[in-house]
């Protein structure tokens, strides 16, 4: 059985009528793997670290495929610092469990957000909340306390 490639399967999609489709069903497909491979990091890092570690999701929109999206899942034992299309978890070895710590989208949708506060939807503002934070540099705080760093350390400037 011959697998169509990507570039296929996206001439495919751009060649037919766009239809109309249920952004839940949407969110579905775009996330089908993502819990299987965000397990598959821990696993990862349970074995390359002895104690906490941080598992960051960076999301890339493919060049040459502009409906092409895809994560790619990394394991390391600092905490990053915070980037657009960034999504982080640090995962507690003690207790063996995984915390949430923010998500960042494209510097477009940043800017957007900023400039759209008022207007933003009711099921949006967490991302806002991220947002708003990394602005104020509260995620970078947070980023270079959990890695030991002191406030005065370099500081990162943005575009926003």
């Amino acid at each position: 059985m011959n697998k169509k490639t990507v570039g296929q399967i996206h001439l495919d999609l751009t060649e037919k009528e766009i239809q109309d489709v249920s952004p839940i069903d949407v969110e579905r497909e775009a996330h089908k793997d993502y819990e299987k491979n965000l397990y598959e990091a821990i696993d990862r890092g349970k074995k390359s670290y002895d104690g906490d570690f941080f598992i960051v999701i960076l999301t890339k929109k493919e060049r040459l495929l502009d409906r092409v999206i895809r994560n790619f899942f990394f394991v390391r034992a600092s905490c990053p610092t915070p980037e657009y299309d960034q999504t982080v978890y640090h995962f507690h070895r003690k207790s063996d469990k995984i915390e949430f710590l923010w998500v960042l989208p494209s510097k477009d949708t940043c800017y957007t957000f900023l400039h759209n506060i008022n207007k933003i939807a009711h099921e949006e503002r967490d991302l806002l909340k991220f947002i708003l934070k990394d602005k104020s540099g509260e995620l970078l705080a947070l980023s270079k306390k959990l890695n030991g760093e002191t406030s005065n350390s370099i500081k990162i400037n943005k575009d926003h």
